[in-house]
């Protein structure tokens, strides 16, 4: 029996396996290996198919089988049978068989690559015709899906950069469709916002012209009420141009009346011109005599005048006054103005209707404009009624006031924007009925003596009872004279609504006791007043509240008054020492050095150009 040795002549590595089937392919092909190579692939520039290796490029199918060598022994049985013949025949003629399609397995490369050579193989047993072709179908088979699955790779290789080129196409129709919707939206967006100008120019000019139209009504409204009171004021005039003539009538009668017997006079002087050269001497004696009686009366008067400024010295002794001579008279003329009207008039059932009228305007006083406008009106009309006598009207006006510092909290804050409003009202009232101001004033000096400007200053402890402390404005509650602390701070109201009706302004009225007086007032005040507890609160309210108007009209003028009160008042203030409180000095210090009188007091702007614009324009 022969043996034969067969040598592959095939590389050990082939492309595809031999063993792989189609359905093996198509679950490769689904495979997450795939897919992660899809993915590398899509990231990266696209490869060229792998190439095939050299060997199965060179030479034809037939030129890659192996041949089988037959190596004859030299003991040859040359009895064997036909079979035995055909098949040693066979294997002599060399006959080929494809091996393409095998593939060594991974065991024996690694022991090739071991050994450093590749080994051959030994076919055992003989092979039989069928058994080559089958072998060779298998080949040809392994081939076809060989080429199947290069064909299908191909495929999607080429499907792959089409849906590449599609990708692009689409991001570019995606680039260009944003682009056309952003320059879309902007037009939208310009649109809108155009039609939203128009929108609210449209409604601007809506509330344009609807406060034109409510300007313009209470434009009219003011104008009627002006004319309304200019009718009043000419049926007033008219009145009082009939009184005038029905006493100038009565007047040119008495003089006819003087003259018609002035001429019977002088028929009788005539008659006794005879006589008068012989009375000369007579008539000069008499002449004498008148001489000497008038130079007494003239004495005599001069003696009372002096009494009369010298009556508060001496109403209580041991009481010293400060104060200026021309303050002292024009309080005396005012005070005896207010006396000629008596305290209680408002009691009477006569006039007690104007008193409730009065104090209800008053009551109602709020710091706004439209309260002021109708108080004033309301205030105005009362004093100028024909029923009520125009001095019992003034004193009434005048006392309920000034008795808005005790009806309201002086120690609020709001209590300031009040007193510019009462200054409001004060000055509308006294520019319609100038003789009230005289009457506001006798007011001021009755309840504060420091709107005079007057101190008066107890020598001895004598001279501090209760009678004193009356005088010098402390009110009595219950028997009891009010406390220290209570006193000081109705003087600061009182001298702050006296400085806000000082100081208050309105275009086109004239001010009868304005802001020349209250520089008057406090020129006569430094001069005069000691520096005192007192004195030192009703000076910082005073400036507190029209330092600002006296700083904006007089200026440096100001401002040398503000260096006395601090070269002079204030170290006179410190040097009295424990007597005076520390709270009156700090402020009037404070007042000072924060430069208050440039910052203008709170609530005066406001009604101020209000009322210049509302009620004057």
């Amino acid at each position: 029996m022969g043996f034969a040795r067969v040598e592959l002549r095939c590389p050990r590595a082939l492309d595809p396996r031999p063993s792989w089937t189609l359905g093996d392919v198509l679950a490769q092909l689904d495979s997450p290996e795939v897919d992660s190579l899809e993915a590398t692939r899509r990231s990266a520039q696209p490869t060229p198919l792998k190439l095939p290796p050299e060997w199965a490029s060179v030479g034809s199918a037939r030129e890659k089988a192996f041949v089988m060598r037959v190596e004859e022994e030299d003991e040859t049985d040359e009895d064997d049978d036909g079979s035995d013949g055909k098949s040693r025949a066979l294997v002599a003629n060399g006959a080929r068989f494809s091996c393409n399609d095998l593939e060594s397995s991974d065991v024996e490369e690694s022991e090739d690559e071991l050994d450093g050579r590749i080994a051959p193989y030994h076919l055992m047993e003989k092979r039989s015709l069928e058994k080559s072709i089958l072998l060779e179908l298998e080949r040809e088979h392994h081939l076809k899906v060989q080429e199947e699955v290069r064909s299908k790779l191909s495929a999607l290789e080429v499907c792959h950069q089409n849906e590449i080129q599609r990708t692009v196409s689409a991001f570019v129709r995606l680039q260009k469709y944003a682009e056309s919707r952003k320059e879309l939206d902007r037009r939208l967006d310009v649109h809108f916002q155009r039609k939203i100008a128009e929108v609210l120019d449209k409604h601007l000019s809506m509330v344009q012209r609807d406060h034109e139209q409510k300007s313009q009504i209470v434009e009219r409204r003011i104008r009627d009420d002006a004319a309304l009171e200019e009718a009043k004021r000419k049926e007033q005039a008219m009145k009082d141009e009939k009184i005038r003539q029905e006493r100038a009538k009565q007047e040119a009668e008495a003089r006819q009346k003087a003259a018609a017997k002035l001429a019977a006079e002088a028929q009788k002087a005539a008659a006794e011109a005879a006589a008068k050269e012989a009375a000369e001497k007579e008539y000069a004696k008499v002449r004498d005599a008148a001489a000497s009686r008038s130079s007494q009366n003239s004495q005599s008067n001069v003696a009372a005048t002096m009494a009369k400024k010298n009556e508060i010295e001496s109403e209580l002794p041991g009481i010293k006054v400060f104060a200026d001579n021309s303050a002292l008279e024009a309080e005396s003329r005012r005070r005896a103005l207010l006396d000629q009207v008596p305290a209680n008039i408002n009691s009477s059932k006569e006039f007690s209707r104007y008193d409730r009228q009065i104090a209800k305007s008053i009551g109602k006083l709020m710091p706004t404009t439209d309260s002021v406008k109708a108080r004033a009106g309301e205030l105005i009309k009362a004093l100028d009624g024909q029923d009520c006598p125009r001095p019992i009207a003034c004193r009434i006006f005048a006392n309920k006031i000034i008795s808005i510092v005790k009806s309201r909290n002086t120690k609020d804050k709001t209590f300031g924007n009040l007193a510019f409003a009462c200054g409001y009202v004060m000055l509308l009232v006294t520019n319609q009925v100038p003789d009230a101001m005289d009457y506001l004033l006798a007011e001021f000096h009755k309840v504060c003596i420091y709107t005079v400007p007057k101190h008066l200053h107890a020598l001895n402890a004598q001279a501090r009872n209760r009678d004193y402390y009356r005088l010098i404005g402390y009110q009595e509650e219950n028997g009891q004279l009010e406390s220290t602390e209570s006193y000081l701070t109705y003087v600061a109201a009182y001298i702050k609504l006296y400085a806000a009706m000082i100081q208050t302004e309105i275009r086109g009225v004239r001010h009868p006791h304005g802001l020349a007086e209250g520089w008057k007032w406090l020129a006569m005040f430094l001069n005069a007043l000691p520096a005192t507890t007192a004195t030192a609160c009703a000076l910082h309210a005073f400036l507190k509240v029209a330092g600002f108007a006296l700083h904006k009209k007089y200026g440096s003028q100001f401002m040398k008054l503000l260096d006395v009160i601090s070269r002079c008042f204030l170290p006179a203030l410190k040097e009295q020492g424990s007597r005076i409180q520390a709270e009156a000095t700090s402020n009037l210090q404070n007042y000072l050095t924060d430069k208050v009188y440039l910052e203008e007091p709170e609530g005066q702007y406001l009604a101020q150009q209000l009322l210049s614009k509302e009620l004057f324009t």
